[in-house]
């Protein structure tokens, strides 16, 4: 992973894309400190999708795969009075 100083990421941020694209993520510090990263929209989707898929993408599972935790709460409701 290549390594930015925020302002020259700012002054060529094209670049930065491509090089992101072309060859992964790229670190942007500030004053010598990890401050961001730029990545390109491929790796961020399968990063996204790694972390938590989206509800097409839970529901597109096989059913084997999903494991829901469903209960049945005891609770009847509440009397109104009409």
């Amino acid at each position: 992973m290549a390594t930015w100083q925020l302002q020259t990421a700012k002054a060529r941020f094209s670049e930065v894309l491509e090089t992101a694209a072309a060859e992964g993520p790229q670190i942007v510090t500030k004053h010598g400190k990890d401050y961001g990263v730029i990545m390109s929209y491929t790796d961020y989707h399968q990063w996204r999708m790694a972390i938590a898929p989206g509800l097409v993408d839970f529901l597109l599972q096989p059913a084997a795969t999903i494991e829901l935790d469903v209960e049945r709460t005891k609770d009847t409701g509440r009397e109104v009075e009409l």
